[in-house]
């Protein structure tokens, strides 16, 4: 395999050969009203404490939400949810119009049918590039049945046992 300098699409085709998961990061927004983003940019990083790590654009309007949230979750998508993936990875108005979801008692917007839901505090924030890293401190979760919804080079799959 030959190596080479790489321009940014480049660099984004080669991270493409990594098959991710798909998620939904939800929130409230100062508003009140719901905001959510598809990501597959996440990932676990402690279990004592449980934390984990979410990448997101500055330039993406989740960023902003989550900047002023007290918390967020992570909706895992199960693999009927392509459709839901598709909604949620644009900056449309309305994306939650017809879309299944509760705010559970502590404010987490948890989407219906979700493979599993990780609800999250903000415990630290880094600056990377164009990005931030935003690390939640994990303080509840729950799982569904089904198979996992999967990205791979620019294309969905499912994954996994049900």
């Amino acid at each position: 395999m030959p190596f080479r300098d790489v321009d940014p699409a480049q660099f984004r085709q080669l991270c493409g050969h990594f098959a991710t998961g798909v998620v939904i990061i939800t929130a409230t927004g100062k508003d009140g009203a719901p905001a959510g983003m598809t990501a597959n940019s996440f990932a676990s990083v402690s279990l004592a404490p449980p934390l984990i790590s979410i990448n997101v654009d500055h330039a993406a309007d989740m960023h902003a939400v989550l900047l002023g949230a007290d918390g967020f979750a992570l909706n895992v998508l199960e693999s009927g949810q392509e459709a839901l993936s598709r909604r949620f990875a644009g900056n449309e108005a309305g994306r939650f119009d017809g879309v299944g979801y509760r705010v559970d008692d502590r404010g987490f917007v948890l989407l219906d049918g979700a493979l599993a839901a990780i609800a999250c505090v903000p415990h630290a924030r880094f600056e990377a590039g164009d990005h931030s890293i935003f690390i939640g401190r994990v303080t509840g979760g729950g799982v569904g049945p089904g198979r996992p919804l999967l990205y791979y080079r620019g294309g969905y799959m499912t994954g996994g046992r049900a």
